[in-house]
């Protein structure tokens, strides 16, 4: 109603008219051009009565009448009215940018919650966002501007495409889970939400892309390697410390990440000795950076810290039998080790390898050794045909072949596929060195270990800390 009345308040032009006539024609004149204006007028005010009725018409029709009707005025009006039509034209132009800001806004796409759309949905143009970019230290500042480093990163574009890929998947899935793991939580329950979380995201595609090796929730003494398996009844409690240790790989590429839940505050300073010491290990890496030298920057921050747990303070002590680790495609331990204390190997860092930055702090000994019934297992990368005796252990180690290939497996994954009474084919497996048992890695019982970890990969002009989020 607002723009038809507009209209008619600019529409009459007889005040320009009676001016022109009386600055200069005769009365002869005036009184030929007045009979001309009046007709005009008429003309004009019967187009508006018709714009009037269509633009009514078209408002009770549909939503869309109010956007199209002023491109309708302009093409009725006379040249007389352009200025009013304008303005309306300019209206309408705002009020249909509104109308789009709107849609957009409401429009987008959301996660849900669990996550179930595929990370790629929210990523059309197929590119993922990068992680933490550091600069490397000292000799290699030069890398940063060298031309021929940066063409080799340009040609391995895709790589890191996926690798990011993963990452993201990563920290969706991670951020749910940080919301259910609550006390009173089955663990069982826990691991299997988060690992369909990471098969939706991912978009599973057999050994193509999927979950990285099973999902680790070692509770309290327990450092490493443990994943409940079918039946098991353990819950989350206030006073727990678990490590949540779980990966996601596309196209072979492993993104291996771990963060500690402790809902107790008591358990602070040794979450935050760990979590440091991460850190600092993810600082001093980089080309040719000697091995032995991460782990000693690693110690130096771990061995800083003290607990306070029940009226007695513990030293932090670095758990020093576990270590880093390079990782290959489909080989989650790929040859190398970064230790987490000094006096380790002297084996440098390379370009373009990927590592797995962790560490473990602990208030028992420092040392872990194998203890509790096995969950993980994985085939040997480098075995080569073996002869087996029993037709369920061929059975068995196709469906690993399929399946899993040389990636880490657990006893739910067996489950999940429909295996059943597979326990004395998997002992011959791993009798004939074709599998590798992974049982859990234990300090003193009565002891806390914590654990942060990261992925990290040594480009030719910087280091991408690959599973960073806003997180840890």
């Amino acid at each position: 109603m607002g723009d038809d009345m507009s209209l008619d308040a600019a529409e009459p032009r007889p005040e320009e008219t009676r001016a022109d006539a009386e600055s200069g024609p005769t009365e002869e004149e005036a009184s030929c051009a007045n009979p001309l204006d009046n007709t005009d007028t008429e003309t004009l005010t019967k187009n508006q009565k018709k714009n009037k009725k269509k633009k009514e018409k078209k408002a009770g029709g549909g939503g869309e009448g109010e956007t199209t009707a002023p491109a309708e005025e302009a093409d009725d009006g006379e040249e007389g009215e352009d200025d009013g039509e304008g303005a309306e034209d300019e209206g309408g132009e705002g009020a249909a940018k509104k109308k789009k800001k709107k849609k957009k806004k409401g429009g987008g796409l959301k996660q849900t919650d669990p996550p179930t759309i595929p990370i790629s949905k929210f990523y059309p143009s197929g590119i993922y966002p990068e992680g933490e970019i550091q600069q490397y230290n000292d000799d290699n500042l030069w890398r940063t501007r060298s031309d021929e480093k940066r063409e080799l990163e340009r040609l391995d574009a895709n790589l890191y495409n996926d690798v990011r890929q993963a990452s993201e998947v990563h920290r969706q899935v991670r951020k749910y889970v940080q919301k259910i793991a609550q006390p009173g939580i089955r663990l069982f329950d826990m691991c299997e939400k988060l690992e369909q979380c990471t098969r939706n995201l991912i978009e599973e595609r057999g050994l193509q892309a999927g979950v990285g090796f099973p999902t680790g929730c070692s509770l309290d003494y327990v450092a490493a390697h443990w994943t409940p398996n079918a039946g098991d009844q353990t819950v989350l409690t206030y006073d727990n410390v678990m490590k949540v240790d779980f990966g996601v790989q596309l196209n072979g590429r492993i993104i291996d990440c771990a963060w500690t839940v402790a809902h107790n505050p008591k358990y602070d300073q040794l979450l935050k000795a760990v979590k440091e010491s991460t850190d600092m290990g993810i600082r001093t890496a980089g080309i040719d950076v000697r091995l032995c030298d991460v782990g000693e920057a690693i110690q130096e921050v771990m061995e800083s810290y003290e607990v306070e747990l029940d009226g007695k303070t513990f030293p932090v002590k670095c758990v020093r039998n576990l270590n880093g680790h390079s990782i290959a495609p489909y080989q989650i331990h790929a040859g190398k080790s970064v230790p987490i204390v000094k006096g380790g190997e002297q084996t440098k860092m390379e370009e373009g390898e990927f590592f797995a930055i962790e560490t473990f702090g602990s208030t028992g000994k420092g040392y872990v050794r194998e203890d509790l019934e096995c969950s993980h297992y994985m085939k040997n990368y480098d075995v080569g045909h073996v002869p087996l005796r029993l037709p369920r252990a061929k059975q068995l180690l196709g469906v690993i072949d399929r399946n899993f290939g040389t990636l880490a497996f657990c006893k739910r994954y067996l489950d999940r596929i429909g295996e059943t009474k597979y326990q004395m084919a998997l002992k011959n497996l791993c009798d004939a060195g074709i599998l590798q048992m992974y049982p859990p890695l234990c300090d003193v019982k009565g002891s806390y270990v914590a654990q942060y970890e990261h992925t990290i990969l040594l480009k030719p002009t910087n280091k991408e800390v690959l599973s960073r989020g806003d997180d840890y």
